[in-house]
């Protein structure tokens, strides 16, 4: 069964739709703090934004829901996001403040990439904390500027594979922390 289209699936989780990111690079301060963009000329924020859809939250709005399959991420341009992940044995509860915060998402900030890339359940839920514009790509709009602008495509792809390894590595440190106090106590 094919997928639903990119902005139905976003009009079904109640964001608003208000068209696509043809102008990705006049967003204030978007190219110089987003690590995403920031080896991105204008020219090819604008053609990256092009495939991306433009959609707003209110604030306590789900954005992202932990164990859904998705196949699309978000590029954070204005408002503060909330991630958090259930944990324990409210672990299959989905009331908010039954989730451990895992950090608070600022401009600039890209979530659910691994979703878009490996097809597997959300890891965590992410809550609009502020009023929330976002740019939105899936795995087809990647697919689309691979085949039609492979340089820029490229160099999306290596940005996101660089996050994902940062993303790795921070989260492993942060596992050894916690196996070091388990070890001394």
């Amino acid at each position: 069964m094919p997928a639903a289209p990119l902005e139905q699936v976003m009009r079904a989780a109640g964001l608003e739709v208000t068209g696509c990111c043809e102008r990705l690079s006049r967003w204030p301060g978007l190219l110089d703090h987003s690590v995403l963009l920031e080896d991105f000329s204008p020219e090819e924020a604008d053609v990256l934004g092009s495939l991306m859809l433009h959609v707003r939250a209110k604030p306590g709005q789900m954005l992202i829901r932990e164990g859904e399959v998705d196949d699309w991420m978000m590029l954070l341009l204005r408002g503060t996001v909330d991630v958090g992940k259930r944990i324990g044995p409210e672990a299959e509860s989905e009331v908010r403040g039954d989730n451990t915060r895992l950090g608070v998402l600022r401009p600039g900030t890209v979530l659910g990439e691994m979703s878009m890339f490996d097809g597997e359940p959300r890891y965590a839920s992410c809550w609009a904390l502020s009023e929330v514009e976002a740019a939105v790509l899936d795995r087809d709009g990647v697919a689309r500027l691979v085949r039609s602008r492979p340089e820029i495509g490229a160099k999306l792809l290596v940005k996101l594979t660089q996050l994902l390894a940062q993303r790795l590595r921070n989260t492993s440190t942060q596992l050894v922390k916690v196996l070091r106090r388990q070890t001394i106590t």
